[in-house]
């Protein structure tokens, strides 16, 4: 149990435990907990969605991904976990599976995840593009979820701060204290940046971002560059601050901040290709369509003939208005024909008018 304060918020001492309750003597954590619900969460939203006509994936394609997905991240999750912190890990092997001690990192579940949708993906001959796009929209909402779980363990935090949301807790002191020597200056009884919300806060847009490029019928790559981009960005800067990064060996390159700058660099470059690819392609259609090549679009066509209809309406509505008042006219005149024919004595003989 930790007490967690915000100072410049006013808020103190908030009760917050790791553990979330025990059943028949085995204890659920709240880390545990909140991942299942992000992810159960993703799935059933993800199910709705791919029930639509116009989704390249459907609810059989996406249960063969989850389960295929699912434990890919996991696995690997862990690995790149015990490659960069071996040091921990050598002197006891059987620690590598001790996972309810923590040791879990966000970039080794995403390798994993993009194996498995590759498999997946070759096993159903379908396109790879397909299920990475599918899968890009949910993954920042699972994360924004997560991140909720490094609350509870009072973990993945940042470096002291004075701005008025800094966090401190028994959990951010005792950890900073083991780290000072890494990070001259450190003060553990002073606040700290809490990282973990400033990654909700950004996965959380990250996801309306996606949801936005989806309506749009994007090309195949365009949701997955953007999701890389974006976190890329996101995630290099909030690893810039954090006190419990993997480095790579004994150098200073934090690992996830490396991988960052490349997502977000590889992402963007993707983006460039493909728009400056689609521009070609439009302009390329158009030019045709001039030079009388192609027909145009069956959108263009569409829209000329409710054109051209609303015109035709448009000059039948005006020769009706041209054509009322002649019609008044004769109309009146019939009528006061009959009139005089009515009044005029007629010969019961011969039916001549006398």
């Amino acid at each position: 149990m930790y007490n967690v304060s915000f100072p410049g918020l006013g808020i103190n001492d908030l009760k917050v435990s790791r553990e979330a309750f025990t059943i028949f003597g085995f204890t659920v954590y709240n880390y545990g907990l909140i991942i299942s619900l992000a992810t159960i969460l993703c799935i059933v939203l993800a199910m709705l969605y791919a029930k639509k006509k116009s989704t390249r994936i459907n609810q059989d394609d996406l249960l063969d991904m989850v389960l295929a997905v699912i434990p890919a991240m996991l696995v690997f999750a862990r690995l790149y976990y015990v490659v960069f912190s071996w040091e921990t890990f050598s002197k006891d092997w059987r620690l590598i599976f001790d996972m309810r001690s923590g040791g879990m990192a966000f970039y080794g579940g995403v390798i994993g995840g993009i194996l498995a949708i590759l498999l997946i993906a070759r096993i159903k001959k379908k396109p790879a593009e397909d299920f990475m796009d599918f899968a890009a929209v949910y993954l920042p909402l699972g994360q924004a979820i997560g991140r909720w779980g490094n609350f509870f363990n009072q973990e993945a935090f940042g470096t002291n701060t004075d701005l008025p949301w800094g966090m401190i807790s028994e959990g951010t002191r005792n950890y900073l204290y083991t780290v000072q020597d890494k990070y001259p200056g450190i003060d553990p009884n002073a606040p700290v940046h809490p990282t973990f919300f400033y990654e909700f806060l950004g996965n959380m847009v990250i996801f309306a971002v996606l949801l936005y490029i989806r309506r749009r019928q994007p090309r195949r790559w365009i949701i997955t560059s953007t999701y890389l981009t974006l976190y890329g960005v996101l995630r290099f800067f909030v690893e810039g601050i954090r006190t419990d990064p993997l480095m790579i060996g004994t150098t200073d390159i934090r690992v996830s901040q490396l991988l960052s700058a490349v997502m977000a660099v590889a992402g963007l470059a993707v983006i460039l290709i493909l728009n400056a690819k689609t521009r070609k392609e439009r302009l390329a259609t158009e030019r045709k369509i001039l030079l009388g090549e192609i027909p145009p679009a069956a959108e263009t066509v569409a829209e000329d003939e409710a054109e051209a209809e609303t015109e035709i309406n448009d000059v039948e509505a005006d020769a009706d208005s041209a054509a009322e008042p002649e019609i008044a006219a004769d109309t009146a005149a019939e009528a006061e024909l009959e009139a005089e024919v009515e009044e005029e004595p007629v010969s019961a003989s011969t039916g001549d008018a006398v």
